[in-house]
């Protein structure tokens, strides 16, 4: 009698919707293929949600995949099994992720699923990490429109949105003075989502709106996005009131204590220390010397190149992005700079050494030359799963390089993705030639170390059987 075909559903999601979120769907579908397992991914990327799955292919599933880096809503899967991994171990490791996940049992209530602790897997970002990471995914698009657009007002002079009535004027109303304050609200109200579900949004964005408005920045709101998922969920679960009174909890009681808890402590507690922390930090970063500028590229552009996509590289880029909100471009374009580097420099790589790689290794360079234009570091994943040794090493040297050279030429950006592209919005990058110099000038060190380091597949000795 044959055995029966494993059916599972999955949806994958990383915090910027890019790469991570696709790449691993498609390892995904290749382990399941390979497998001949039946299954379903609805990938949750930046355009939005893509291939959702359908109610039938739910119920019809015997576990529920969840390859995320940030919380997604689980209600629709009441009473399934669910396996939660990250998209890095999903997209390295599919085929045992889908195995695992056929062992995994029901969560206890798909309602309070945020922040759920079903069993992690080793080297995932869980807890605190993870709910930070779906703040910054909310808060992206905000970031990206909100900087383009100001880059826009100066297109008609640095100074020219000072002129009341001009079309700068709107431009840097629209972008510097609405998208710009709506950041830290996004990122602290989302946080309370991933922690407490719908429930903690209206007091988390309360919150981040008060650390704005106190000067706490970024580190505010991701203050006030924790106190009010906390307090959102120790309400919803441990205030027992009866049957007939439990739907005012959601409507009423946990909006109006949240919100009075999180902003009494943000006013009277937090928001004073934290906004002359994030004052220091802004000061300092404003006035800092080139030994400065150039040892803080060096360890940002060395972070976005370690693990391609995984937690110390979305660490570092969660700090530049955060601090966009406070006017501070310089660690965006050092950061951004360098994660271009690994891609491009295994593109580069490829070229230079071509004897020493496959056919399909070239191709897989030609693809992550267009993906490192692209700002997706994840391009260099192939390679460096193949050869971390190698080719993570050279990738650090490159991306520090890069981090360094954009500081000390003082690049700053306004826009937090994009790669190269971001280059045809006018002033969205200062010092564009210097920027491009600094990274080539990476991706070059990149490419030349690891063509060097490279072992020559085809020049290594044949094995000899042993005599018998």
């Amino acid at each position: 009698m044959p055995a029966k075909v494993a059916r599972v559903v999955a949806i994958t999601a990383c915090p910027t919707g890019v790469a991570h979120t696709f790449m691993a769907a498609e390892a995904l579908q290749q382990a399941a293929q390979k497998l001949g397992w039946d299954l379903k991914v609805e990938t949750q990327g930046s355009v939005g949600a893509r291939n959702p799955l359908a109610a039938e292919d739910i119920a019809a599933a015997d576990v529920v995949l969840l390859a995320t880096d940030i919380e997604v809503n689980t209600e629709r899967f009441a009473g399934k099994r669910i396996f939660r991994c990250g998209t890095g171990v999903a997209l390295k490791q599919p085929e045992a992720m889908l195995r695992k996940a056929l062992e995994a049992g029901v969560e206890e209530s798909a309602a309070n699923t945020a922040g759920a602790t079903a069993k992690p897997v080793k080297g995932e970002a869980r807890g605190l990490y993870k709910h930070l990471l779906t703040g910054v995914s909310f808060m992206l698009p905000m970031v990206v429109a909100g900087g383009l657009l100001i880059a826009l007002s100066f297109v008609f002079g640095i100074t020219a949105f000072k002129e009341p009535g001009t079309l700068a004027a709107a431009l840097m109303q629209i972008g510097g003075e609405t998208a710009f304050k709506l950041m830290v609200p996004m990122l602290a109200g989302y946080i309370a989502w991933s922690i407490a579900d719908r429930p903690g949004l209206a007091p988390g964005m309360i919150g981040g709106l008060l650390a704005s408005s106190l000067g706490a920045g970024f580190l505010g709101g991701i203050v006030a996005g924790l106190l009010a998922g906390y307090s959102a969920k120790a309400v919803s679960q441990y205030l027992k009131l009866p049957q007939s009174l439990e739907a005012l909890k959601p409507i009423l009681l946990i909006p109006l204590l949240c919100s009075l808890f999180t902003g009494l402590v943000m006013i009277y507690v937090v928001g004073k220390p934290v906004a002359g922390l994030m004052t220091a930090l802004t000061d300092f970063l404003a006035g800092m010397g080139t030994a400065n500028a150039i040892l803080l590229g060096l360890l940002l552009g060395g972070m976005m190149c370690v693990d391609l996509g995984g937690p110390i590289n979305k660490a570092a880029y969660a700090f530049s992005v955060g601090l966009l909100a406070s006017q501070s471009y310089a660690p965006m374009a050092a950061t951004m700079a360098a994660g271009m580097v690994p891609p491009i420099g295994m593109g580069i790589a490829t070229l230079l050494a071509r004897r020493k790689f496959a056919q399909s290794e070239r191709e897989a360079g030609k693809a992550a030359l267009v993906l490192g234009l692209c700002f997706i570091s994840e391009g260099a994943i192939p390679f460096a799963a193949k050869d971390p040794l190698r080719v993570i090493p050279a990738s650090i040297a490159g991306g520090a390089l890069t981090g360094a050279l954009s500081m000390f030429f003082g690049c700053k950006l306004l826009a937090p993705h994009g790669g190269l592209f971001v280059l045809l919005i006018p002033n969205a990058i200062n010092h564009a030639l210097m920027y491009l110099l600094a990274i080539a000038a990476g991706s070059v060190v990149t490419g030349v170390l690891y063509a060097v380091l490279k072992r020559d597949e085809s020049a290594l000795p044949m094995a000899v059987p042993e005599r018998a």
